[in-house]
C-alpha cells in the first residue's frame, strides 16, 4: 500500500532489515536510522529507549513511528518535545501490521498533509 511518505527502518536490525525483512515483505532497500551509543535507562521511567533519538532525528518534521513497544510515555514525550505533527502507532506484535493499521496511517497522513 502506498502511503505517500518516506519510509525508513528504525530498528535495532539496522541495515540487516534491508537484507532479511524488506525482500520478504516486498519493500525496497530503505534508509536506516543509526542509533547512538547511550544507556537504555536514560530518560523518564517508561520512555522507550528509541523515543528521544527518533524525535531528534526527525528534526521537527512530521513523522509516524510504528512499533510494538510504544507507550503513553512515548506519546507524551513526542507531544511535548516535537514541534511538528507526529503519530506514534502501536501494533499488536502477535499480528503485525493489519489493514486497520494501514487505514490509521493513511488517515493521519491525509490529515497532516499541507493543503
Amino acid at each position: 500500500m502506498a502511503l505517500g511518505c518516506r519510509l525508513v527502518w528504525a530498528t535495532t536490525w539496522m541495515e540487516e532489515a534491508n537484507e532479511a525483512v524488506s525482500p520478504r515483505i516486498g519493500l525496497p532497500r530503505l534508509p536506516v536510522v543509526e542509533w547512538p551509543d547511550f544507556h537504555v535507562d536514560e530518560g523518564p521511567r517508561g520512555l522507550h529507549w528509541k523515543t528521544r533519538h527518533l524525535v531528534e532525528w526527525t528534526d521537527g518534521q512530521p513523522f509516524i513511528w510504528v512499533d510494538d513497544e510504544i507507550s503513553a510515555m512515548d506519546r507524551l514525550w513526542a507531544e511535548t518535545s516535537h514541534p511538528g505533527p507526529s503519530l506514534l502507532h502501536r501494533v499488536d506484535p502477535t499480528k503485525g501490521l493489519v489493514n486497520a493499521d494501514f487505514s490509521t496511517l493513511a488517515d493521519w497522513l491525509c490529515a497532516a498533509a499541507p493543503s
